[in-house]
């Protein structure tokens, strides 16, 4: 009842240009027999008609003692360690076994009610018991009180806050209207068609690889905790918890959910756990584009590896009772399932959505007749629960409690200023990052230094003598591997293969296959693994085999991964490190999928970390910084690594081994930290007459063109920028005001690429001086020499500077 009387405020509040969202949960009311059947500790991640599960899970908290506070901003909290995450953790699974209750009577009789003729009892092959399961099957969740509309009305009040934007809205803070409560262990989703799914496949594959992880293996008391932990502010789920995650009819067409569908049944076919429930919420309906007859369940039972189950969603009684089973199902062997639960729509897709348009009168009718609200009140009434016009009194009653609610709300302030809505989209605590790499340092040389030494084999990369920027990656990985217990590298080749250009190569013999794997061919499942992990407390790592391949996966990290900082407050995060191949210039090898040069879609996402390191003696430091800022403030870095560098070994001419570096020993790492958003300077000849700005495979030509120049007698400055996103302005600024003549090197196409920004930047900070640019062309890479012809040469930036120059 609660769940409907906010749908109609919705409505109300937009009459008068108060509310400002009204797609509501009307005829999706069942979903509250799904919550019933939960626990209030399972992370769920909610379709946007789920009010009514969003009602019972906050019910079932109030009925729980608990300790956790609401969520709150996480930038002003301290860092949790370890042995707090430790402590928390049994705290939460003591809680959870001191709250889960029995089944009423009532409840009782539902559970034994026989399933639904139409449910699949088994798919083709799995096995009808587990011979390790993690814990035994419950009948249900906590129920929630007695009582009325109160044990509702703070969920009523938390919805009414985000149909109004209002800034004490509890989760994202008026920034949208979610479902989102960190104390409920509800997880907020701005979901663009299922893109939370496959999330909901990564949490649940991490909750598994955490309750198995060897508790010998963690470090106690010194390292940051990691993940939503990190400052957030619910604790770790329990290790038997499950991941729900909720989505409409039309979203099981959307390549989002099918990736996520493949690889739960992927990985439970290679015979890994992955405890995760999806309802499918069926009303047959996409707004308006209907479902086809049968479609919907044909498409759900196909699944591998998918147990299937299904309930209509009218009938309360029966949706507990499937609930109940698929949930314990899925406790008890860790294996993927799907609830398949039978809608209707009522109300419409949205307040402006006029229904008579596209559906008949009779069918309209037809989904009147099954409304959950009435079916549930008719058993109610058949039961001698209650009498029909105590229900109807209940419900009205229900109404005025909203109705007031809406009217206390309307009141309460809105975000107003910038700086008030993007405060929590992504912190940056600079001093935290650099106090974070210390203490990794000081744990490396100290008491981390013996197993550091037997990690290298007796030989630590400090003494390996020059790197190439590909072994620099490679023992960083190793570095981070050994200061987070909890980091994991996985990717498509990065485990047995060691990556197809070996940067990852023997990670899974020093760290074991649980923490450096192999994933299948998808890289939206590949992100999708890396936000459910960093979400449930590991530190990822993905790798993105090429830079090409990340565009059709893109919208996990701009819809999913940036903004869940930003529609939580901090109170949840995916701290991930994202590393991708990518760039040109490879040598008889490539055409545009491995030469790929488009970096503007990175550089558009709000927050996103874009770093680029060129030199060997960067990366390591660059990467360090990446993680320790994952691990302190919850950021999501890409760490583009330009192919063509890898392993390049000179800088002038053959044999002079000039691009190679050392990698610093834990004791020199405070002094070669480089901060996210701080450039490099290099000085050829007087340094006085040209400043050229680059980054990647621009900064090895741009020094060789320095260096014609140099001969010449104009002295250069050559800026690598290191950091796309957030641009050195600062860096940049100071560096091309100290010559007034300024070359930017861009070797992404002239049309949206980095230089286009940085010549921004340099306008805007008032910059009077001379400018150019020399970019690649508007073009993709093709294959062979003619690449040249797109491409920035060293030829290119020389001419371009003595143009410049004799202006």
């Amino acid at each position: 009842m609660t769940s409907r009387q906010l749908d109609l405020a919705g409505r109300w509040l937009r009459s008068f240009g108060e509310g400002f969202y009204t797609i509501g949960s009307a005829g999706h009311e069942g979903n509250a027999a799904v919550a019933a059947a939960l626990r209030p500790t399972d992370p769920a991640l909610l379709h946007y008609r789920s009010g009514a599960f969003y009602c019972v899970r906050a019910a079932q908290a109030a009925a729980a003692p608990t300790d956790t506070p609401h969520a709150e901003p996480a930038a002003d909290r301290e860092q949790a360690i370890d042995g707090k995450q430790a402590t928390d953790q049994q705290q939460a699974t003591d809680q959870q076994q001191a709250t889960d209750q029995q089944p009423t009577a009532d409840q009782q009789q539902v559970a034994d009610r026989q399933p639904t003729a139409d449910r699949e009892q088994a798919v083709d092959g799995q096995p009808a018991t587990d011979p390790d399961p993690a814990t035994e099957p419950e009948p249900a969740g906590s129920a929630p009180s007695a009582g009325g509309f109160a044990p509702y009305a703070e969920a009523a009040r938390d919805v009414l806050r985000g149909m109004v934007a209002s800034s004490q809205e509890p989760i994202a803070g008026g920034r949208h209207k979610v479902f989102g409560r960190a104390d409920l262990n509800v997880v907020p989703t701005t979901s663009t068609i299922a893109s939370h799914l496959p999330r909901a496949v990564g949490m649940g594959l991490a909750v598994e690889r955490l309750r198995r992880l060897d508790s010998a293996g963690r470090r106690t008391g010194t390292a940051a905790r990691v993940g939503s932990g990190a400052g957030a502010a619910h604790a770790p789920w329990p290790s038997d918890a499950i991941v729900v995650c909720s989505f409409g009819d039309a979203s099981v067409n959307h390549a989002s959910a099918t990736a996520a569908f493949n690889t739960a049944g992927w990985y439970d076919h290679a015979g890994l756990r992955i405890p995760v429930l999806f309802v499918c919420e069926d009303n047959g309906l996409g707004i308006s584009v209907r479902s086809p007859q049968g479609w919907v369940e044909a498409t759900l039972r196909a699944r591998p590896g998918i147990r299937y189950f299904s309930a209509d969603g009218a009938d309360p009684v029966q949706t507990y009772a499937v609930a109940t089973e698929a949930a314990a199902w899925v406790r008890r062997h860790r294996r993927p399932a799907v609830l398949h639960l039978r809608t209707i729509r009522l109300m419409g897709h949205a307040g402006a959505d006029a229904e008579s348009a596209y559906r008949s009168p009779a069918e309209l009718a037809e989904d009147l007749a099954r409304d959950p609200v009435v079916a549930t009140a008719r058993l109610l009434a058949e039961a001698g629960v209650a009498s029909g016009e105590e229900l109807l009194g209940r419900y009205d009653e229900t109404g005025w409690q909203v109705r007031r609610l809406a009217e206390e709300v309307l009141g309460e302030p809105k975000l107003a200023s910038a700086a008030d809505v993007v405060a929590a989209l992504a912190p940056r605590r600079p001093v935290r990052v650099a106090r974070a790499v210390a203490d990794a340092a000081a744990r490396a040389s100290g008491p981390g230094a013996a197993a550091r030494e037997e990690a290298f084999g007796g030989k630590p990369p400090e003494l390996a003598g020059p790197l190439t920027l590909a072994q620099s990656i490679n023992a960083a990985l190793a570095d981070g591997m050994l200061d987070h217990p909890q980091m994991a590298v996985f990717g498509e080749d990065v485990a047995a293969k060691g990556g197809v250009y070996g940067v990852t190569k023997g990670l899974r013999d020093r760290f074991g296959a649980a923490r450096v794997f192999d994933t299948l061919l998808d890289e939206t499942s590949v992100l999708g693994l890396g936000l459910g992990a960093g979400l449930a407390g590991m530190l990822p790592v993905p790798e993105i085999q090429y830079l090409a391949y990340l565009h059709n996966a893109e919208d996990q990290l701009r819809g999913e991964a940036a903004t869940m900082q930003f529609f939580s407050r901090g109170a949840f995060r995916n701290p991930m490190v994202v590393r991708v191949a990518g760039l040109a210039y490879q040598e008889g090898f490539g055409g545009h999928f491995h030469n790929d040069n488009s970096v503007a879609v990175l550089r558009d996402v709000p927050g996103l970390v874009v770093a680029v390191p060129a030199r060997p003696d960067d990366a390591a430091p660059m990467l360090r910084t990446c993680l320790a800022s994952a691990a302190v403030d919850g950021s999501v870095c890409v760490f583009l690594e330009p192919i063509a560098l890898y392993h390049t070994r000179d800088l002038y001419a053959d044999g002079d081994g000039e691009w190679l570096a050392g990698y610093a020993e834990p004791g020199a790492w405070v002094a070669g930290h480089v901060p996210v958003g701080r450039a490099r300077v290099y000085q050829v000849g007087s340094a006085d007459d040209l400043t050229i700005i680059t980054f990647g495979n621009g900064v090895r030509m741009s020094l060789r063109a320095a260096a014609v120049l140099a001969e010449e007698g104009v002295g250069t400055r050559v800026v690598d920028l290191r950091w796309l996103a957030p641009l050195p302005v600062a860096d940049i600024i100071r560096e091309s005001s100290a010559t007034g003549r300024v070359l930017v090197v861009d070797e992404t196409r002239r049309s949206g690429g980095v230089g286009e920004g940085v010549i921004a930047a340099l306008v805007d900070a008032g910059y009077v001086g001379a400018a150019r640019r020399v970019a690649g062309v508007d073009s993709f890479v093709p294959l062979g020499p003619a690449a040249r012809q797109v491409l920035v040469s060293a030829e290119a930036i020389t001419d371009g500077a003595r143009t410049l120059l004799a202006r």
